[in-house]
Protein backbone atom coordinates (compact mmCIF):
# COMPACT_ATOMS: atom_id res chain seq x y z
CA UNK A 1 0.00 0.00 0.00
CA UNK A 2 1.48 3.31 -0.83
CA UNK A 3 0.59 6.42 0.45
CA UNK A 4 1.41 9.80 -0.84
CA UNK A 5 1.65 13.62 -0.18
CA UNK A 6 -0.13 15.79 -2.64
CA UNK A 7 0.08 19.99 -2.15
CA UNK A 8 -3.44 21.74 -2.16
CA UNK A 9 -3.68 23.73 -5.74
CA UNK A 10 -6.23 25.09 -7.19
CA UNK A 11 -6.14 22.79 -10.09
CA UNK A 12 -5.70 19.56 -10.20
CA UNK A 13 -2.00 18.54 -10.08
CA UNK A 14 -1.42 15.05 -10.03
CA UNK A 15 -1.56 14.63 -14.14
CA UNK A 16 1.56 12.02 -13.22
CA UNK A 17 -0.17 10.08 -11.08
CA UNK A 18 -3.99 9.55 -12.76
CA UNK A 19 -3.05 6.01 -14.08
CA UNK A 20 -2.20 4.94 -10.50
CA UNK A 21 -5.80 5.78 -9.68
CA UNK A 22 -8.53 2.53 -9.26
CA UNK A 23 -10.77 5.23 -10.97
CA UNK A 24 -8.86 7.91 -12.87
CA UNK A 25 -11.79 9.72 -14.38
CA UNK A 26 -13.42 10.14 -10.61
CA UNK A 27 -9.93 10.58 -8.85
CA UNK A 28 -10.78 7.27 -6.88
CA UNK A 29 -7.85 6.00 -4.72
CA UNK A 30 -7.50 2.17 -4.75
CA UNK A 31 -3.83 0.82 -3.33
CA UNK A 32 -2.68 4.37 -3.34
CA UNK A 33 -3.81 6.59 -0.71
CA UNK A 34 -3.08 10.69 -0.87
CA UNK A 35 -3.04 13.03 2.35
CA UNK A 36 -3.02 16.99 1.74
CA UNK A 37 0.08 17.99 2.82
CA UNK A 38 3.45 20.36 2.35
CA UNK A 39 7.28 19.29 3.42
CA UNK A 40 7.05 23.60 4.74
CA UNK A 41 4.16 22.08 6.91
CA UNK A 42 6.01 20.17 9.91
CA UNK A 43 2.12 19.54 11.87
CA UNK A 44 0.70 17.95 8.62
CA UNK A 45 3.55 15.94 8.52
CA UNK A 46 3.38 14.52 11.86
CA UNK A 47 -0.22 13.97 11.66
CA UNK A 48 0.00 11.88 7.83
CA UNK A 49 3.25 10.07 9.62
CA UNK A 50 1.06 8.86 12.66
CA UNK A 51 -2.00 8.24 11.13
CA UNK A 52 -0.38 6.35 8.20
CA UNK A 53 2.61 4.67 10.78
CA UNK A 54 4.17 3.99 7.73
CA UNK A 55 7.07 0.90 6.80
CA UNK A 56 9.01 3.34 4.52
CA UNK A 57 9.75 6.76 3.81
CA UNK A 58 10.93 8.25 0.11
CA UNK A 59 11.43 11.62 0.12
CA UNK A 60 11.07 13.02 -3.17
CA UNK A 61 9.54 16.17 -2.65
CA UNK A 62 11.52 19.09 -3.84
CA UNK A 63 11.53 22.19 -5.85
CA UNK A 64 14.12 20.52 -8.22
CA UNK A 65 14.77 22.66 -11.02
CA UNK A 66 18.26 24.17 -10.44
CA UNK A 67 17.80 27.20 -12.66
CA UNK A 68 14.42 28.59 -10.62
CA UNK A 69 16.04 27.56 -7.53
CA UNK A 70 18.55 30.57 -8.36
CA UNK A 71 14.49 32.83 -8.48
CA UNK A 72 13.02 30.92 -5.75
CA UNK A 73 16.45 30.42 -3.29
CA UNK A 74 14.44 30.84 0.30
CA UNK A 75 11.49 28.56 -0.80
CA UNK A 76 14.35 26.15 -2.17
CA UNK A 77 15.77 26.18 1.04
CA UNK A 78 12.64 25.81 3.21
CA UNK A 79 11.58 22.88 1.17
CA UNK A 80 14.27 21.08 -0.26
CA UNK A 81 16.65 21.83 3.04
CA UNK A 82 14.32 21.96 6.07
CA UNK A 83 11.92 20.10 4.46
CA UNK A 84 13.67 17.51 5.09
CA UNK A 85 14.35 17.58 8.81
CA UNK A 86 10.62 17.97 9.66
CA UNK A 87 10.17 14.90 8.19
CA UNK A 88 12.93 13.13 9.88
CA UNK A 89 11.54 14.98 13.37
CA UNK A 90 8.14 13.98 12.66
CA UNK A 91 9.59 10.19 12.30
CA UNK A 92 10.81 10.70 15.81
CA UNK A 93 7.76 12.67 17.00
CA UNK A 94 5.67 9.47 16.19
CA UNK A 95 8.38 7.31 17.73
CA UNK A 96 9.05 5.14 14.36
CA UNK A 97 13.13 5.91 14.49
CA UNK A 98 13.21 1.91 15.23
CA UNK A 99 10.58 0.40 12.40
CA UNK A 100 10.81 2.89 9.97
CA UNK A 101 13.32 3.02 6.87
CA UNK A 102 13.78 6.54 5.15
CA UNK A 103 14.90 7.60 1.64
CA UNK A 104 16.71 11.02 1.40
CA UNK A 105 16.83 11.94 -2.13
CA UNK A 106 20.07 13.40 -2.95
CA UNK A 107 21.42 14.39 -5.97
CA UNK A 108 24.73 14.83 -8.40
CA UNK A 109 24.19 18.21 -8.19
CA UNK A 110 25.76 18.43 -4.41
CA UNK A 111 29.29 17.72 -6.49
CA UNK A 112 28.76 20.85 -8.87
CA UNK A 113 31.78 21.92 -9.36
CA UNK A 114 33.53 18.66 -9.47
CA UNK A 115 36.23 17.73 -7.17
CA UNK A 116 36.87 14.37 -9.47
CA UNK A 117 36.46 12.59 -12.56
CA UNK A 118 33.91 10.26 -12.10
CA UNK A 119 32.07 10.97 -8.80
CA UNK A 120 31.43 8.82 -6.41
CA UNK A 121 30.95 8.67 -2.55
CA UNK A 122 34.25 9.81 -1.18
CA UNK A 123 34.19 12.43 -3.76
CA UNK A 124 33.88 15.83 -1.73
CA UNK A 125 31.30 18.04 -2.45
CA UNK A 126 30.95 21.85 -4.05
CA UNK A 127 27.25 22.43 -5.08
CA UNK A 128 27.12 25.54 -7.56
CA UNK A 129 22.93 26.31 -7.01
CA UNK A 130 20.59 27.17 -4.12
CA UNK A 131 19.38 24.14 -5.03
CA UNK A 132 22.31 22.38 -4.26
CA UNK A 133 23.07 24.14 -0.93
CA UNK A 134 19.95 22.90 0.01
CA UNK A 135 19.98 19.31 -0.63
CA UNK A 136 23.48 19.43 0.90
CA UNK A 137 22.12 20.89 4.51
CA UNK A 138 19.10 17.27 3.79
CA UNK A 139 22.04 15.33 2.63
CA UNK A 140 23.90 15.99 6.57
CA UNK A 141 21.24 16.16 8.18
CA UNK A 142 20.16 12.59 7.29
CA UNK A 143 23.81 11.41 7.78
CA UNK A 144 23.25 12.57 11.30
CA UNK A 145 19.83 11.30 12.12
CA UNK A 146 21.55 7.82 11.21
CA UNK A 147 24.31 8.44 13.70
CA UNK A 148 22.68 9.94 16.57
CA UNK A 149 19.14 8.59 16.66
CA UNK A 150 20.17 4.76 14.75
CA UNK A 151 17.62 5.72 12.50
CA UNK A 152 17.84 3.99 8.94
CA UNK A 153 18.33 6.67 7.02
CA UNK A 154 20.04 6.63 3.61
CA UNK A 155 21.26 9.24 0.71
CA UNK A 156 20.21 8.15 -2.60
CA UNK A 157 23.26 10.22 -4.37
CA UNK A 158 21.46 9.77 -8.15
CA UNK A 159 22.58 11.18 -11.00
CA UNK A 160 20.09 12.72 -13.72
CA UNK A 161 17.59 10.55 -14.27
CA UNK A 162 14.47 11.50 -17.25
CA UNK A 163 11.51 9.64 -18.56
CA UNK A 164 8.25 10.74 -20.78
CA UNK A 165 6.58 11.98 -17.31
CA UNK A 166 9.48 14.65 -16.63
CA UNK A 167 8.57 17.91 -15.73
CA UNK A 168 7.81 19.79 -19.26
CA UNK A 169 10.59 22.99 -18.07
CA UNK A 170 13.68 20.15 -17.60
CA UNK A 171 16.20 20.71 -20.63
CA UNK A 172 15.53 16.74 -21.62
CA UNK A 173 11.62 16.90 -21.71
CA UNK A 174 11.50 20.53 -23.17
CA UNK A 175 13.47 19.02 -25.94
CA UNK A 176 11.59 16.06 -26.59
CA UNK A 177 8.40 18.14 -26.26
CA UNK A 178 9.57 20.52 -28.87
CA UNK A 179 10.81 17.88 -31.54
CA UNK A 180 7.64 15.93 -31.40
CA UNK A 181 6.09 19.40 -31.89
CA UNK A 182 7.68 20.32 -34.93
CA UNK A 183 7.48 16.53 -36.28
CA UNK A 184 4.03 16.90 -36.12
CA UNK A 185 4.25 20.97 -37.78
CA UNK A 186 3.31 22.52 -34.68
CA UNK A 187 6.48 24.48 -33.81
CA UNK A 188 9.19 25.58 -36.18
CA UNK A 189 11.70 26.49 -33.32
CA UNK A 190 13.20 26.22 -29.94
CA UNK A 191 15.62 27.98 -27.88
CA UNK A 192 17.86 26.34 -25.24
CA UNK A 193 20.64 27.19 -22.84
CA UNK A 194 24.30 25.75 -22.87
CA UNK A 195 24.53 23.09 -25.42
CA UNK A 196 27.44 21.65 -24.17
CA UNK A 197 26.59 20.77 -20.23
CA UNK A 198 27.63 17.47 -20.12
CA UNK A 199 25.41 14.79 -17.77
CA UNK A 200 25.28 11.64 -16.61
CA UNK A 201 21.70 10.66 -17.91
CA UNK A 202 19.84 7.47 -16.86
CA UNK A 203 15.95 6.23 -16.88
CA UNK A 204 14.10 7.24 -13.72
CA UNK A 205 12.76 3.30 -13.81
CA UNK A 206 15.74 1.84 -13.11
CA UNK A 207 17.07 4.75 -10.37
CA UNK A 208 13.52 3.76 -8.35
CA UNK A 209 14.53 0.48 -8.49
CA UNK A 210 17.80 1.21 -6.94
CA UNK A 211 16.16 3.57 -4.62
CA UNK A 212 14.01 0.45 -3.32
CA UNK A 213 17.38 -1.57 -3.18
CA UNK A 214 18.64 0.86 -0.67
CA UNK A 215 15.68 0.53 1.52
CA UNK A 216 16.21 -3.43 1.65
CA UNK A 217 19.74 -3.39 2.85
CA UNK A 218 20.31 -4.58 6.44
CA UNK A 219 22.62 -1.76 7.15
CA UNK A 220 21.80 1.82 6.06
CA UNK A 221 24.71 3.00 3.86
CA UNK A 222 24.24 5.93 0.88
CA UNK A 223 25.06 5.27 -2.72
CA UNK A 224 25.82 6.70 -5.84
CA UNK A 225 23.22 5.85 -9.14
CA UNK A 226 24.01 6.40 -12.41
CA UNK A 227 25.41 5.10 -15.74
CA UNK A 228 28.70 5.93 -15.65
CA UNK A 229 28.12 7.62 -19.72
CA UNK A 230 28.45 11.22 -20.03
CA UNK A 231 26.28 12.74 -23.00
CA UNK A 232 25.59 16.76 -23.90
CA UNK A 233 22.42 18.41 -24.03
CA UNK A 234 23.71 19.26 -27.51
CA UNK A 235 24.13 14.91 -28.40
CA UNK A 236 20.06 14.64 -27.14
CA UNK A 237 19.24 17.42 -29.23
CA UNK A 238 20.88 15.41 -32.43
CA UNK A 239 19.84 12.03 -31.27
CA UNK A 240 16.36 13.21 -30.88
CA UNK A 241 16.13 14.93 -33.90
CA UNK A 242 17.48 12.04 -35.72
CA UNK A 243 14.89 9.89 -34.05
CA UNK A 244 12.32 11.94 -36.58
CA UNK A 245 14.85 11.78 -39.37
CA UNK A 246 16.26 15.20 -39.36
CA UNK A 247 20.02 15.79 -38.99
CA UNK A 248 20.96 18.99 -37.03
CA UNK A 249 23.91 20.88 -38.60
CA UNK A 250 25.27 23.88 -35.61
CA UNK A 251 26.49 27.09 -36.83
CA UNK A 252 27.71 30.30 -35.32
CA UNK A 253 29.09 30.74 -31.82
CA UNK A 254 27.85 30.86 -27.95
CA UNK A 255 24.37 32.39 -28.10
CA UNK A 256 24.73 32.95 -31.92
CA UNK A 257 24.62 28.98 -32.60
CA UNK A 258 21.59 27.86 -34.38
CA UNK A 259 20.65 24.51 -35.29
CA UNK A 260 19.63 23.89 -38.56
CA UNK A 261 17.54 20.84 -40.39
CA UNK A 262 20.14 19.42 -43.31
CA UNK A 263 17.28 18.26 -44.95
CA UNK A 264 15.10 21.25 -45.04
CA UNK A 265 17.52 24.29 -44.67
CA UNK A 266 15.21 25.18 -41.28
CA UNK A 267 16.68 26.37 -38.06
CA UNK A 268 15.23 24.87 -35.39
CA UNK A 269 17.30 25.45 -32.43
CA UNK A 270 18.75 28.82 -30.88
CA UNK A 271 20.64 29.64 -27.63
CA UNK A 272 18.89 32.08 -25.32
CA UNK A 273 21.31 33.66 -22.58
CA UNK A 274 17.90 33.41 -19.88
CA UNK A 275 18.24 30.04 -20.15
CA UNK A 276 21.86 29.80 -18.39
CA UNK A 277 22.63 29.57 -14.58
CA UNK A 278 24.60 32.09 -12.69
CA UNK A 279 27.15 29.17 -11.96
CA UNK A 280 27.27 26.61 -14.27
CA UNK A 281 27.49 22.43 -13.70
CA UNK A 282 29.56 21.98 -16.85
CA UNK A 283 30.53 17.73 -16.46
CA UNK A 284 29.08 15.09 -14.61
CA UNK A 285 29.64 11.59 -14.47
CA UNK A 286 28.66 8.39 -11.86
CA UNK A 287 30.76 5.83 -10.38
CA UNK A 288 28.05 3.35 -9.49
CA UNK A 289 31.20 0.45 -8.53
CA UNK A 290 29.61 0.62 -4.73
CA UNK A 291 25.43 -0.14 -5.87
CA UNK A 292 26.64 -2.54 -8.44
CA UNK A 293 28.71 -4.54 -6.02
CA UNK A 294 26.66 -4.09 -3.34
CA UNK A 295 23.29 -3.99 -4.07
CA UNK A 296 23.57 -5.90 -7.30
CA UNK A 297 22.35 -3.09 -9.22
CA UNK A 298 22.64 -1.68 -12.76
CA UNK A 299 21.27 0.45 -15.34
CA UNK A 300 19.31 -1.57 -17.83
CA UNK A 301 18.10 1.53 -20.49
CA UNK A 302 20.29 2.81 -22.59
CA UNK A 303 20.89 6.45 -23.58
CA UNK A 304 19.88 5.94 -26.65
CA UNK A 305 16.25 4.05 -25.73
CA UNK A 306 15.56 6.84 -23.16
CA UNK A 307 15.69 9.38 -26.42
CA UNK A 308 13.62 7.23 -28.46
CA UNK A 309 11.16 6.71 -25.63
CA UNK A 310 10.91 10.38 -24.68
CA UNK A 311 10.46 11.33 -28.11
CA UNK A 312 7.95 9.02 -29.00
CA UNK A 313 5.65 9.48 -25.84
CA UNK A 314 5.59 13.37 -27.10
CA UNK A 315 4.73 12.42 -30.97
CA UNK A 316 1.74 10.58 -29.33
CA UNK A 317 1.15 13.13 -26.44
CA UNK A 318 0.84 16.36 -28.82
CA UNK A 319 -1.31 14.27 -31.64
CA UNK A 320 -3.64 13.56 -29.44
CA UNK A 321 -3.11 16.83 -27.65
CA UNK A 322 -1.24 19.84 -29.62
CA UNK A 323 -1.69 22.03 -26.64
CA UNK A 324 0.11 19.45 -24.18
Amino acid sequence: QVHGIVRRSSSFNTGRIEHLYKNPQAHIEGNMKLHYGDLTDSTCLVKIINEVKPSEIYNLGAQSHVKISFDLAEYTADVDGVGTLRLLDAIKTCGLIDSVKFYQASTSELFGKVQEIPQKETTPFYPRSPYGAAKLYAYWIVVNFREAYNLFAVNGILFNHESPRRGANFVTRKISRSVAKIHLGQLDCFSLGNLDAKRDWGHARDYVEAMWLMLQTDEPEDFVIATGEVHSVREFVEKSFKHIGKTIVWEGKNENEVGRCKETGKIHVTVNHKYYRPTEVDFLQGDCTKARQKLNWKPRVTFDELVREMVDADVELMRNNPNA
